[in-house]
């Protein structure tokens, strides 16, 4: 789902000038929430294209939607902080921001570094199917990606894929095997608002048909040990993801919001030559992670 902003509301948006926001710990302050949601609700339009992004994330078969910021972006710079105010302002019409990671700011910034591990979200490779924080008891329930720039050489397109969907193509016993805890992957430490750390933990945690996280990556099948049995499930459903996926290139601005609970996502590797491009011009990412309040629904 792309959700353009409608021309009356983009006209207001421009001229809107948001209070710096207050944080409750890692959380959005509740006051800067109704701050922003005051200041935004009386302009045109701006209630029905909320509504419309909530819609995408929650329907039935919804579950991400790609917010196009780009004009925005445009007339006030993605450097400004009036723009990165109004993408905070959209994200709380979803449910409450928050950052997990005590070390770094509200948005986080994912760069391009040709030394990382080219799998990590950070490096230049292919970024598998994922969940983040698949390793705590209260993963995000959305997490968010905010393109400041695009890879300058073409690369990089977006996937995601429907994770209940491609469990339900499974056989009954990789279901049976993907619902054992028997999974691990990665650290937990310095971590807030996540949880607990899970060590094992299922792939499917609920045993109702389509609710639930899918708790998986796929970095999992080669970087943690797993019996064969367990492994081989586990490769069907990464195979199966891809089988169901879709690809599509962020442009400047615009802002992807993936309901966790319902998919999965990932990046195809960037274009080969990045070592030519100059720091400042690769591609360039913020994220932000969402939590429903208690009971679902937004935080509206």
């Amino acid at each position: 789902m792309f959700i353009d902003i409608p021309g009356e509301l983009k006209a207001v948006l421009i001229d809107r000038l948001l209070p710096p926001w207050e944080l409750d710990g890692s959380f959005l302050a509740q006051s800067t929430i109704a701050e922003y949601r005051t200041e935004l609700t009386a302009t045109p339009r701006f209630e029905e294209t909320a509504a419309t992004l909530r819609n995408a994330l929650t329907a039935e078969g919804g579950g991400y939607a790609v917010l196009r910021l780009g004009n925005l972006a445009k007339a006030l710079g993605t450097n400004d902080d009036r723009f990165l105010r109004l993408a905070t302002a959209f994200a709380a019409e979803v449910a409450v921001p928050f950052s997990p990671f005590p070390r770094w700011p509200l948005w986080k910034d994912i760069g391009v570094k040709v030394d990382k591990d080219p799998g990590k979200s950070s490096g230049i490779g292919y970024n598998a199917f994922h969940m983040d924080l698949v390793n705590g008891t209260l993963p995000p329930d959305y997490t968010t990606l905010l393109c400041v720039r695009r890879d300058p050489l073409g690369g990089g397109p977006s996937i995601l894929s429907d994770a209940h969907a491609a469990v339900a193509r499974l056989s009954e016993n990789s279901r049976a095997l993907l619902a054992e805890s028997a999974y691990h992957y990665g650290t937990f430490f310095d971590l807030f608002g996540v949880g607990e750390e899970y060590k094992p933990f299922p792939i499917l945690d609920c045993s109702a048909p389509g609710e639930g996280f899918v708790r998986f990556t796929a970095k999992m099948l080669e970087r943690s040990r797993l019996g064969r049995a367990h492994a081989d499930a586990a490769r069907e459903l990464a195979e199966e993801l891809v089988r169901g996926q879709v690809l599509f290139m962020l442009q400047r601005g615009d802002y992807l919001i993936v309901n966790q609970r319902c998919f999965l996502h990932g990046r195809e590797a960037l274009h080969s030559g990045q070592e030519t491009v100059p720091v400042a011009a690769r591609r360039l990412l913020l994220q932000l992670f969402l939590r429903a309040p208690a009971g679902g629904g937004s935080a509206s």
